[in-house]
């Protein structure tokens, strides 16, 4: 794209209005998760859940910019997933399936929206139970939070993507819980979800990346998967993936009708986003899709699964870097917990008791006491091993 070097130069955080974008993505996207948390009820479906997610979110945006002389696009930058107990990720099934919520579910629900394509994603966990989650159900999920509090005070400036993936191996582990392989962290750009600059979630022989400094007005998507399992994730059947992204890169010419057809309405609905099969008219898209996939022409989103019985939890924000500090614009308050587990490690600690604010200007609950973990930010870090206070996840906004 022509665009490329003035995007690079001029619409990073350097410019107020690109923040008041991704901040409206965020609002948007933080509302909508709310919404979608409020209706997850026994015997609710699925589908119709991810559906009420996209829709407000296109309902909202669409609100937006409604007057300006240039278009400037906006809506879903990721479908609504909705993925239960031991499935880890991208479940968002098409209109036909009569997949349900039931007591107990542990629901990761994962969305995202965009602003003339600044991009805010989210995910959450949450059981469905009244009261407080106990056992290896809060440990987990207590241990992708606080592996996230601990990603968002080393995504700075001058820390290195290592850091972050070695940190937060050790967060899961203090819980007796795996960081899930094959999640990456991406650095978010206008009109691209999976930038560049990564950080992984687990090292490991097959997946390398590049080493990578964080830089002022950066914005990157903080990933976090944690498992009672093994944390190595399988593909169980290749008929649940429903959401895919034009590969931009790749052309080729498709030979059947209805993969012409199918690729003819993805390329003017969702040249750059991901998307949903739900989107596209059912029928030809189960044809189309498979042969457009075969030729790399998309790129599907998985649905993986750890073994039935582990439990999955899901965490997963958009934090500008900016200059004054980190600030993390998407996040939701967790229910209480009653983890089996505390975080004694003294190096974890002294993460967790790191401020998030470079200087005094702006975030002013964030720069308490210096002295202990427990002054700076008290409901973020450790409280939480005991009992409720993830809920200091929200305070971030």
């Amino acid at each position: 794209m022509s665009d490329d070097e003035r995007e690079e130069k001029e619409l990073d955080l350097t410019s107020p209005e690109v923040v008041t974008k991704y901040k409206s993505a965020a609002e948007i996207v933080n509302k909508a998760l709310q919404l979608v948390l409020s209706e997850c009820k026994p015997k609710a479906k699925i589908v119709d859940l991810c559906e009420k997610g996209d829709s407000y979110i296109r309902e909202l945006t669409g609100n937006m910019y409604k007057n300006v002389k240039k278009k400037i696009e906006r809506g879903v930058a990721f479908p609504t997933c909705i993925s239960v107990n031991n499935t880890v990720c991208h479940f968002s099934p098409l209109a036909s399936d009569e997949a349900v919520f039931e007591e107990g579910d542990m629901l990761k629900i994962d969305m995202g929206c965009h602003i003339d394509g600044f991009i805010a994603v989210v995910a959450h966990t949450h059981v469905l139970q009244d009261g407080p989650v106990t056992g290896r159900a809060a440990d987990v999920i207590a241990a992708a939070n606080t592996a996230a509090e601990v990603a968002l005070r080393l995504i700075r400036p001058g820390k290195k993507n290592k850091d972050v993936t070695d940190a937060i191996q050790k967060v899961a582990a203090a819980y007796d819980c795996k960081i899930v392989e094959g999640v990456l962290s991406h650095q978010l750009k206008q009109f691209v979800i999976d930038g560049n600059k990564v950080v992984l979630s687990v090292a490991s022989p097959e997946t390398r990346v590049d080493d990578a400094e964080f830089e002022e007005n950066e914005v990157y998507a903080v990933d976090i998967v944690t498992s009672t399992g093994e944390g190595k994730p399988k593909l169980l059947d290749e008929k649940q993936t429903t959401i895919y992204k034009r590969a931009v890169d790749r052309n080729y010419h498709l030979k059947m009708k209805a993969s012409r057809f199918i690729f003819s309405e993805i390329n003017q609905k969702f040249p750059i986003m991901p998307f949903t099969a739900r989107a596209l008219e059912e029928k030809r898209a189960r044809l189309g899709l498979v042969e457009c996939v075969n030729h790399e022409l998309l790129q599907p989103y998985p649905v993986l699964h750890e073994k039935p019985g582990d439990y999955v939890a899901h965490i997963k924000f958009t934090v500008l870097l900016m200059p004054n500090g980190s600030d993390r614009v998407t996040s939701h308050p967790l229910q209480e917990l009653q983890a089996t587990k505390t975080i004694d490690d003294p190096e974890i600690k002294a993460w967790l008791a790191l401020g998030t604010k470079t200087k005094k200007k702006g975030g002013g609950k964030k720069k308490k006491g210096k002295k202990g973990d427990k002054a700076e930010e008290p409901t973020e870090a450790e409280p939480m091993d005991a009992t409720t206070t993830t809920n200091g996840a929200a305070s971030q906004d």
